[in-house]
């Protein structure tokens, strides 16, 4: 199969659209294309997924060592044609000042060669420096070709290709003039989820016939990495012997598609949830309710009074809950917006309030506490902490002070600066965001903590009686 990493010079250079414009247009010619996003993102990868057809597998150098990134890269790529990794900000940004995870280093990893998105607007013969200086910053990197993205005409373009073709050796593989209609709406995270927009379709179509009419897709693929997949080894599937439901809508999507399969692995049977429209809780052993944007939708969660009402009461009667950000703002009291309070489910003690600026954004080190309810972290090397990540405009407010939390937060923000992982019953609900990795397998431990709380045989036929009786 071959493969590509997707980057930019900068963030905003149109590269996400880019990336699914090429998943779509390769797609449409009857590849089996694998998509990939750099970084602890979910909206990107929702939108490359409904591109591919293919889950969108996160890579995250931050959070993971760079075998398990290969690992994952190789295990996912299996079965397709073409590998598309989507990097974040620009080529050679990253936190580390080596650049050890950074969208190069990523590039180096496994063997992909760079497609460079440029946004060419007010550029002309700078365009030429800009690329000779990427090149001569690292010469491991290959920089296969770039787009030209946001042209201003047939004129500004020729003037580009012809300044690249006389100072450098990089092929221009296409372009794409500026165009309102490619672009996908944003909001203070980044784009619109896919699972949100009503034209999610019609939007990746329009963008996948631009990229075909545009871009050179047969010689994108002759510059394109070749390299052979390798499979990871699994673990065997256990038997699904719980039943977890999970809140998949508009207002939540936010999951890692590795994380999905690891809970199905461990025993899960993931049962969707529409937290707008139905209106009660389905038999489950447990729940969980990723990140999203509840508020933006808080008056139709409030208006589901009857949903709201069921999952309150299954809290109180011990049901197992593992919410991510926008499930702590859902299980709280109430939700304060721009346009009003809203009541939530009201089994957490504590209300929400959003705010104009980020109040927790980026890479968070937790240290678990005596409170933290699942089984305990396997040893991991020295580090007494482990990684996640946060980005919330939600503050709690107005919080029991008996509340006990499961983190201590050493890098980050959390709840209140030094504390994450609300612990409630059998809830745990904070704003970090875990991903499974060879230091964490989060979703093992939960689904072990969800088996040792679930009822005995004879009370769960009871309750589906009564179940059934009701409806």
């Amino acid at each position: 199969m071959r493969g590509f990493l997707v980057s930019a010079a900068h963030k905003s250079s149109g590269k996400t659209t880019i990336a699914l414009g090429l998943a779509a247009a390769l797609r449409a010619r009857g590849l089996a294309v694998q998509p990939f996003k750099k970084g602890p993102d979910y909206i990107d990868p929702l939108w490359l997924a409904a591109a591919a057809g293919r889950g969108c597998i996160n890579l995250d150098l931050y959070l993971s060592p760079p075998e398990e990134v290969a690992r994952d890269f190789g295990a996912a790529a299996v079965g397709a044609d073409v590998a598309i990794v989507e990097g974040n900000k620009g080529l050679y940004d990253g936190l580390a000042l080596d650049g050890s995870n950074s969208n190069a280093a990523l590039a180096r990893l496994l063997g992909l060669p760079v497609v460079l998105v440029l946004d060419a607007r007010g550029m002309t013969r700078g365009i030429a420096p800009l690329i000779l200086g990427y090149q001569a910053f690292d010469r491991e990197i290959r920089i296969a070709g770039v787009i030209l993205n946001r042209l201003g005409g047939a004129r500004h373009e020729a003037k580009l290709r012809a300044v690249i073709e006389h100072y450098t050796d990089v092929p221009v593989l296409g372009s794409l003039q500026e165009d309102p209609a490619l672009a996908i709406a944003e909001r203070h995270l980044g784009l619109i989820p896919a699972t949100e927009s009503a034209f999610a379709a019609e939007r990746i179509e329009r963008i996948a016939q631009a990229v075909a009419a545009g871009i050179d897709l047969d010689r994108l693929l002759v510059v394109a990495a070749e390299f052979e997949p390798v499979p990871a080894p699994r673990r065997p599937m256990a038997a699904a012997d719980l039943r977890v439901g999970i809140a998949r809508d508009r207002a939540f999507g936010f999951y890692y598609a590795r994380d999905l399969d690891l809970l199905r692995e461990a025993g899960a049977e993931l049962v969707d949830i529409d937290t707008l429209h139905d209106q009660r809780l389905p038999p489950v052993d447990a729940l969980f309710i990723g990140g999203g944007f509840p508020e933006m939708f808080a008056s139709e969660l409030a208006a589901n009074e009857s949903l709201r009402a069921d999952i309150r009461r299954a809290i109180e009667d011990g049901l197992p809950v593992y919410a991510e950000c926008g499930g702590l703002m859902y299980l709280a009291r109430s939700l304060r917006t721009r346009d009003g309070t809203w009541p939530m489910v009201g089994a957490l003690p504590l209300d929400v309030a959003m705010e104009a600026r980020p109040v927790g954004r980026g890479y968070v080190h937790l240290e678990e506490t005596a409170e933290f309810p699942w089984p305990r972290r396997a040893p991991h090397g020295d580090a007494p902490f482990f990684k996640a990540h946060e980005f919330h405009y939600s503050r709690v407010v107005a919080a029991d002070p008996a509340l006990r939390y499961a983190y201590r937060v050493r890098r980050g923000f959390g709840i209140d600066g030094t504390r994450d992982g609300i612990v409630h019953r059998n809830v745990l609900a904070s704003y970090s965001h875990l991903r499974a990795t060879a230091g964490d397998a989060w979703p093992q431990r939960f689904i072990d903590f969800v088996r040792a709380r679930r009822p005995a045989p004879a009370s769960r036929r009871r309750a589906a009686l009564t179940e059934r009786a009701l409806t």
